[in-house]
């Protein structure tokens, strides 16, 4: 137990750690991936919001939290909580590298906060799950609630887009893609979405319960 609130507790020390760094750079004007347009203060806070990078870190901080005080912690609504951070923590990993890595050119400060969210936090929280549970914790009650957060996270960014004429993401622009490239990489995320959830409820039945 000392160990996994340990790991927990580190976790959750480097998510928040790299939000705040993120932030402030944010705020002193630093580079969020690769834009070449300057915006506002006001522009830059919601635009940092509204990536689902810092969305999904903040998910896995507020869970590191909880685990750190109660590596056994259990519940409905802790079980969805879980299951949607670390759903949405490996797809950050994994879109960040297959999609985002190669387009990224970014050094200083502002490359040590994109690889500690994109890569340091997503291997903390999926090895501290693996190591250290808690598991048995996912169902399919949890699926439905874990995937509303992205789900609802991709019809906020196409209307606010649509509106605004910004996107957090590459493959999510329409004005730059065109619908169906859109839509074919939307379907392409949640089948990721999906095949992790698959994975994780396999191990989560078949490794032996933690802690």
């Amino acid at each position: 137990m000392q160990r996994a609130r340990a790991w927990h507790a580190v976790t959750a020390a480097v998510a928040i750690f790299a939000l705040v760094f993120q932030l402030v750079l944010v705020i002193q004007g630093g580079v969020v991936l690769d834009e070449t347009k300057r915006f506002g203060l006001g522009e830059r806070l919601w635009h940092f919001v509204s990536y689902f990078t810092v969305q999904s870190n903040i998910l896995v901080a507020a869970v590191a939290v909880l685990l750190a005080r109660d590596p056994a912690a259990d519940g409905r609504g802790f079980r969805a909580l879980r299951l949607a951070a670390l759903l949405g923590i490996s797809v950050t990993g994994v879109v960040h590298f297959t999609l985002l890595r190669p387009l990224l050119d970014l050094d200083g400060a502002d490359y040590v906060a994109d690889k500690l969210l994109h890569m340091v936090v997503p291997a903390l929280a999926v090895l501290g799950w693996a190591l250290f549970g808690p598991r048995p914790r996912i169902d399919r009650q949890a699926l439905v609630p874990a995937l509303a957060w992205p789900i609802g996270y991709l019809a906020y960014v196409l209307v606010a887009g649509g509106i605004s004429g910004w996107y957090p993401y590459p493959f999510l622009d329409v004005e730059l893609k065109g619908w169906g490239e859109v839509i074919v990489s939307s379907i392409g995320v949640t089948v990721l979405f999906l095949l992790f959830y698959g994975g994780a409820w396999l191990v989560d039945r078949r490794a032996k319960v933690a802690p």
